[in-house]
């Protein structure tokens, strides 16, 4: 088991907003979290990269107990957050945010081979090196977000959503690389409120309502599950 949570409980001030909340991703596998707004799938992610503490429960990763683990040492250990809407540098160039993904370490040390791997992946990326990221398209700095968070060498790698406002075609070019990724051995874990198109690429599935989880399983199993439906559409 590569990620391992176990009944965790997060709190915004006295405001608690995940209650009771297990899940856990394995070597190689590709999990998706899924949920209305406001459900707590981001929450998650966050809490994972200490972004936010969590009570009770606790959260293993590569089986070591992390949770007095700061961020900067969970990300040295292998995971990499892709946040929300990309938040890549704007007025840093392709190339420059790639290396700053590199940034500790481990990463420094392997940084000319891993965008030698990064340019295989994202061929695009290599002929925009130059490019400043703000003048390139929100596909194309998905990609990029994406792309840094792989420099630091992760062993996960999570992503919040990937296809929030993009076209068809990008979203269709992005499943294919986040496969490449996961035949790379590296595993995934993201956010995704579109049901049916993150069953579609995940193994597993985790669903969240109103910050407490309240079903998972192989995608198969939870496709057409009835209470995948009403989590989604209500009675």
């Amino acid at each position: 088991m590569l990620l391992d949570i176990k009944n965790i409980d997060v709190l915004y001030d006295d405001f608690q907003v995940i209650w009771d909340v297990s899940l856990n991703v394995e070597a190689g596998e590709m999990v998706a979290l899924l949920g209305p707004n406001g459900s707590g799938k981001s929450t998650i992610l966050n809490t994972i990269s200490n972004l936010i503490g969590h009570r009770n429960g606790s959260i293993s990763f590569d089986d070591r107990l992390i949770s007095n683990q700061p961020t900067h040492t969970r990300t040295g250990m292998g995971i990499s957050h892709v946040l929300e809407r990309r938040r890549v540098f704007p007025h840093l160039t392709v190339l420059q945010n790639l290396q700053l993904g590199a940034w500790h370490e481990k990463a420094k040390a392997s940084r000319e081979e891993s965008l030698a791997k990064i340019y295989r992946i994202f061929p695009k990326l290599e002929t925009r090196s130059d490019q400043l990221a703000s003048t390139m398209s929100g596909g194309e700095q998905q990609m990029l977000a994406i792309a840094r968070g792989l420099m630091g060498l992760p062993k996960l790698l999570m992503v919040d959503e990937p296809f929030l406002g993009l076209s068809p075609m990008v979203v269709k070019d992005l499943i294919q690389i986040f496969r490449n990724v996961v035949d790379e051995g590296i595993s995934i874990l993201f956010v995704e409120q579109n049901v049916r198109l993150a069953l579609s690429m995940a193994d597993r599935g985790y669903v969240l309502e109103s910050g407490r989880l309240v079903i998972s399983g192989d995608s198969a199993e939870l496709v057409d599950s009835d209470t995948v439906k009403k989590v989604f559409l209500g009675d």
